[in-house]
């Protein structure tokens, strides 16, 4: 490592935590001991009200690897990860949350895990210290999403991970999809690995996360498929859409057309009308399709495949 560049970079993104920042910072200061001078810690401050960005300066005049940064407003986690990860120097990148329920003690069994030969390395929280509410919609997202996509983890939403910078170089987040990062470096072929990690219950405040995190999970879920599955091949999604569509619509207008053969009136069944609009739908999604391919094969030339390594 060149003098001067951490080997270590903590990134971690908080909103209104201002009760747990002394003591979280305590207990990370005191698991990087073994890095001395050679790591970095990287707060983001995601809007904040509660005094939070004030916290940090003063934590920041005793620890001067401490970094602070502050949105100007709330974002989103995504938001606020992409900007410590730009602000991030070091080869391997560790993010948890600020609430005191991940352990900074856990962090040399990532690490270790990381040497094994894996990119990016995801905690699981056998053990969960929260309301049955959440542990419960956990359980179902991580079953759906883990089904859905193939990538074989026990909890994708931990916020505690450690990644190789090369992963994080590769990622581009908004919206909430860093709940679904293995997802999408799984998709761009690093090794995921996963090891137990200590959860602790919430000691200040409370959750920022309430039931309307289910909509918003079931569309980001959606997203993160068609970018993994059907970036580069989107007729495959919509011509089948627009296909079943199609046909559906298709099999509704020959039924009906079979009895106007018969002397049946048609013109004004509900049903008629459903069934040309699906035939129309149907057109519509193939058609659909059809230029995303366009546009897909413009863009792809300039497109960067995943290599690993060349040899020469």
């Amino acid at each position: 490592m060149t003098a001067g560049h951490p080997e270590l970079s903590v990134v971690i993104p908080l909103y209104n935590e201002a009760e747990s920042l002394p003591e979280l910072h305590a207990a990370l200061a005191a698991a990087l001991l073994p890095f001395a001078d050679r790591c970095e810690m990287i707060y983001v401050d995601d809007g904040s009200t509660d005094g939070s960005f004030e916290a940090l300066k003063c934590l920041q005049e005793g620890d001067k690897r401490l970094k602070a940064i502050r949105l100007r407003s709330n974002q989103g986690k995504a938001v606020a990860l992409t900007a410590g990860f730009r602000e991030a120097r070091g080869e391997v990148i560790i993010t948890l949350d600020a609430d005191l329920q991940d352990d900074p003690k856990e962090i040399p069994r990532f690490l270790q895990k990381l040497e094994e030969g894996y990119d990016l390395v995801s905690g699981w929280k056998a053990t969960r210290r929260d309301p049955w509410s959440r542990r419960f919609l956990s359980a179902i997202f991580n079953r759906v999403t883990c089904r859905l996509t193939g990538v074989k983890l026990h909890d994708l939403n931990c916020g505690f991970k450690v990644y190789r910078r090369v992963v994080i170089q590769e990622m581009r987040l908004y919206g909430e999809l860093h709940r679904f990062i293995p997802v999408l470096a799984s998709w761009r072929g690093f090794r995921i690995g996963e090891i137990e990690v200590a959860h602790h219950p919430r000691k200040y405040g409370r959750s920022k996360y309430g039931a309307e995190r289910i909509p918003r999970g079931f569309f980001d879920l959606l997203t993160v498929l068609i970018l993994t599955r059907y970036t580069t091949r989107p007729l495959h999604f919509f011509g089948l859409l627009g296909v079943v569509v199609g046909l559906i619509g298709f099999g509704i207008v020959a039924y009906l057309s079979v009895g106007w053969l018969f002397g049946q009136w048609i013109g004004s069944r509900p049903l008629f009308i459903l069934g040309t609009l699906m035939v129309i739908g149907g057109i519509q999604l193939v058609s659909f399709g059809l230029l995303a391919e366009m546009i897909v094969y413009g863009s792809n030339r300039e497109s960067d495949p995943p290599i690993d390594v060349i040899l020469k």
